[in-house]
């Protein structure tokens, strides 16, 4: 007898409903699929390293489990066939509810990866490589997709507090050093300034970064990474630097004590922008002022406040 008619049908235990209803499930995937993909954003299209979470709902309450070869075929097919753009994801979140179809009515997907962009020195002729953290993410519900992009922007905030009282020490040493001077020349004040003497305490100032997620309304047919970071670092003024010179370093410090903000101004600035923005119906934020006077950070979370929108949860 030939080794064919021995051959059994392999078995599929998920493929065997439960004898009893088990209850459904909001989602069941997959989650740190290593997969490249090809991102097209307003620069073009480019290669990336993406981190993906995939999932379905199992909302068949008879059903065992799902087909999670299925979500990661699915995946693949979209990866190496068409770039990630709002409609090839469309697509995508298609794709995964049908290969459910009878099993689930939801599907999501997301993508991680870091996004670099060549940012240019504040006054030097030189330049260097800034690098974000970003998600895309997609939701498919009742027949309609949900397309959102998150991204954290590193900044630089000085407290306005601080640099109050340093004012003050730094107006207490002039007095201590001048107050028995009957007149006091422009260059002796000059002089002094330039000393450690004069400046004697300077504000403290802290990294902070800005969690942004969007939910897009209009991307037309590419995802606006770099335009979203050019919103988030205008609106906050001080982007951290690559390449700094000691010009730039100047720069960069005036660029502070003109721009001095607790993490309540730094969430007025960024939700005044986003409110501005095109191509936005809502929007959450986390600002996070990593503190170098105190041990733990500051904190502020906001939301556009639309009618079912994203939740003010920190």
């Amino acid at each position: 007898m030939s080794e064919a008619a021995f051959r059994v049908e392999m078995p599929d235990i998920a493929q065997r409903p439960l004898e009893q209803p088990g209850g459904t499930l909001d989602w069941v995937g997959m989650s740190e699929i290593h997969q490249p993909i090809t991102l097209r954003d307003s620069g073009g299209v480019r290669e990336l390293q993406a981190r993906v979470q995939v999932f379905v709902d199992l909302a068949d309450p008879h059903a065992k489990g799902i087909h999670m070869s299925r979500l990661y075929l699915a995946l693949d097919e979209h990866a190496t066939t068409r770039c990630l753009t709002p409609s090839g994801l469309r697509l995508l979140l298609a794709s995964l509810h049908g290969s459910h179809r009878g099993l689930s009515n939801r599907a999501f997907v997301q993508f991680s990866f870091d996004y670099a962009l060549r940012q240019a020195a504040l006054l030097s002729d030189n330049a260097g490589w800034s690098s974000y953290p970003v998600v895309v993410r997609g939701t498919w519900e009742n027949g309609e997709a949900v397309l959102e992009l998150g991204l954290e922007v590193l900044y630089s905030s000085t407290c306005p507090c601080s640099a109050a009282l340093a004012r003050q020490l730094i107006q207490e040493a002039f007095a201590r050093d001048f107050g028995g001077d009957a007149e006091v020349s422009v260059e002796d004040v000059s002089r002094w300034l330039g000393t450690e003497q004069g400046i004697v305490a300077t504000p403290h100032s802290q990294r902070s970064v800005a969690k942004v997620l969007v939910k897009l309304s209009d991307t037309g047919d590419e995802f606006p990474v770099a335009r979203f970071v050019d919103v988030i670092e205008d609106a906050l003024g001080t982007p951290v630097q690559t390449a700094v010179k000691r010009e730039d370093e100047q720069e960069f410090a005036l660029r502070n004590g003109q721009n001095l903000m607790f993490c309540e101004d730094a969430s007025r600035k960024l939700k005044s922008a986003l409110n501005a923005s095109e191509g936005v119906s809502d929007f959450w934020v986390r600002i996070e002022h990593h503190e170098s006077l105190h041990a733990h950070n500051a904190v502020s979370v906001f939301t556009k406040g639309v009618e079912a929108g994203y939740l003010p949860i920190p």
